[in-house]
């Protein structure tokens, strides 16, 4: 690998050692682009998997035994989100522990939360709902619910991996138009009214969110690396794959998009540009045409986030941030922040690419 990718992810590996001294027990959210200043929460809510993750992931590059006490004492603190009505419990649960190797009680957790969310399938929906733990109604799909939903339940027994499939397949038909639709043809949010048994669209999140458009790739990613899929849905997730690039403009469009594709003069958002990376190198590792296409994207991407958004050690602000991710462009929410999910998929690509972990298990 090229001597830039190693001072990134030195860099990187050296801003999770300075915000782990500055959150303490807490979990970091987005951090200020001024001055790197974290923005945390108590329990972790959604992200707290990836600020575990991304401790794993140092502990891998430093082999330091208080680093992987540190990165277990924090995926233990994750432990309530296992019983918390959430479809986000693929975020905090996957990511939180996939970089755990055989860490046994990381492993233990993972699979209580794999046991719950399938407690929690819904069989006549077809989906394992987005839940009310973190507010809202609870029967919605939403494509965030898809990633790390699908391996966390397919390590739940046979069981598990028939509503893993069933999970990707729901959401794959409700979100993504087909040929003709009058609709946008990607649909990142619907809600289910019970009065007439139909999905409808919904307004937030809008059908030009970027992140939602990287992160239902990245779940096909994952499906398209399971060994036991059988060849018809193999057919069809990967021509969902083959949507989701040639519509979203993977290969074409700018390497860090907006964050809503439809305000173009808009914020950007580099972790949308991250989790594409990743879903691109796990592609790049299944059979196919395009796999060395996949891959030389995946670096091109990469390239423009370490070159153009990643702070170095010559300026006021600590390096290793990854700056313009955009958590909430409708609300004007942490725009050009540093967010922490945003981190750990550029910290596992960079990880990945250097031998540190196996981007086909994470």
């Amino acid at each position: 690998m090229s001597a830039a990718t190693g001072r990134a992810l030195a860099a990187i590996m050296e801003r999770v050692e300075v915000t782990a001294a500055e959150v303490g027990p807490r979990f970091p959210l987005y951090a200020d682009p001024a001055d790197g200043r974290w923005t945390t929460t108590g329990r972790g809510s959604w992200t707290g998997g990836f600020w575990a993750g991304l401790l794993w992931l140092r502990a891998r590059y430093t082999g330091a035994e208080p680093d992987r006490r540190s990165a277990a004492a924090c995926t233990a603190r994750l432990e309530p989100w296992a019983r918390a009505d959430t479809a986000t419990r693929g975020l905090i649960f996957w990511y939180g522990t996939a970089a755990a190797g055989d860490d046994a009680e990381a492993a233990a957790l993972r699979a209580r939360a794999a046991r719950a969310c399938l407690s929690a399938w819904d069989p006549e929906l077809g989906i394992l709902p987005w839940g009310d733990a973190l507010g809202g109604p609870r029967l919605l799909a939403r494509v965030d619910a898809v990633p790390g939903t699908v391996p966390l339940l397919a390590g739940a027994g046979p069981d598990g991996a028939a509503a893993a499939a069933a999970h990707l397949h729901r959401h794959l038909d409700l979100c993504l138009g087909r040929p003709g639709d009058a609709a946008p043809w990607f649909r990142p949010a619907l809600g289910f009214e019970t009065a007439t048994g139909r999905w409808q669209p919904c307004q937030d999140p809008p059908p030009g969110w970027s992140r939602g458009r990287a992160w239902l790739l990245l779940a096909v990613a994952d499906v398209l690396l399971q060994p036991a899929v059988p060849t018809s849905d193999f057919t069809r997730f990967t021509e969902a794959a083959a949507l989701l690039i040639t519509r979203g403009g993977v290969l074409t469009g700018r390497p860090v998009p907006s964050a809503d594709t439809a305000r173009p003069d808009g914020p950007l958002d580099t972790s949308a540009a991250a989790i594409t990376v990743v879903a691109l190198l796990k592609l790049a590792r299944t059979s196919g045409p395009r796999a060395e296409q996949y891959a030389l994207r995946a670096e091109e991407i990469l390239d423009r986030l370490i070159r153009s958004h990643l702070t170095g050690d010559d300026g006021p602000r600590p390096p290793g941030m990854l700056l313009d991710g955009c958590y909430d462009a409708a609300t004007g929410l942490a725009v050009r922040h540093e967010l922490v999910w945003g981190d750990f998929f550029l910290a596992l690509a960079l990880s990945a690419l250097h031998g540190l972990v196996d981007i086909t298990r994470v």
